[in-house]
């Protein structure tokens, strides 16, 4: 494997919270602390949610703002990315406000969730476009990069908004991605300049392997899966990007 993936951690998600694992981080200070740690493991970046008081998933701008100073201010050079993520809360109109408010550098929009509102799905691109905000299109299966093409064809999706993350696997009891669940992405989207993968169980840091020597780039985190391949929780996020590249340096020896 000569590609060297660019490695992003999702360090919490919007619905698991303690119950799930003590270490995953809700707070800012939480998160930042864990930023700190799964840099200095080898990550490259961090996919941002935050929490209410509540510990809930939430998109105020203020919360948003207030954690990306902290994390520029200590973890200077870690890459910074927000999610839009609606979970059922939030329509579109109340994502795009958070991204007119918040202006991110890098933010991910689910395609499926954008086209709950196709009077609005231009102006979720063209806001990104216009802030120089770096878009990643989550797709969960071949009809959202169906839908993708047919945006980009049509003028929705704007010249260079072409980043894509792959989503192998839900949240699901027993859920245990598998490697070859890539290649109807691949076969779909063969020519993507930069696409990225995540996977749901067990087999998540196997499935991120397969990625890379493909010429992906990984997430990796408690968003995605709490455990390791034998099933034993991870003590923490940063474990768990330790064992990742790990596994990443010895699949290139």
């Amino acid at each position: 494997m000569t590609h060297r993936p660019f490695i992003m951690v999702a360090p919490n998600g919007a619905r698991r919270g303690k119950a799930d694992h003590p270490a995953l981080p809700l707070t800012t200070t939480e998160i930042v602390e864990t930023a700190r740690a799964c840099k200095a493991a080898g990550a490259d970046g961090l996919h941002l949610h935050v929490r209410d008081e509540a510990g809930a998933h939430s998109l105020d701008a203020g919360r948003y703002r207030e954690t990306l100073d902290e994390l520029a201010r200590v973890v200077p050079g870690l890459r910074l990315q927000i999610t839009t993520e609606a979970v059922g809360i939030y329509d579109v109109a109340q994502q795009l406000d958070c991204l007119e408010q918040v202006r991110p550098g890098w933010a991910s929009i689910a395609v499926r969730e954008t086209a709950r509102d196709m009077e609005l799905a231009p102006s979720v691109y063209a806001a990104c476009a216009e802030m120089g905000c770096e878009v990643q299109h989550i797709l969960y299966d071949t009809e959202d990069i169906a839908t993708l093409k047919r945006w980009q064809a049509e003028g929705i999706v704007r010249p260079g908004q072409d980043s894509v993350l792959f989503v192998l696997g839900r949240y699901a009891v027993g859920q245990t991605s598998d490697p070859a669940e890539l290649d109807p992405f691949l076969t779909d989207l063969p020519d993507a300049p930069s696409w990225m993968l995540c996977a749901f169980g067990p087999q998540e840091h196997a499935c991120l392997a397969a990625a890379a020597k493909r010429g992906g780039n990984l997430r990796v985190g408690f968003e995605n899966s709490l455990v390791a391949a034998d099933g034993q929780p991870h003590p923490d996020n940063a474990a768990s990007v330790a064992a990742l590249c790990d596994l990443l340096e010895r699949s290139t020896s």
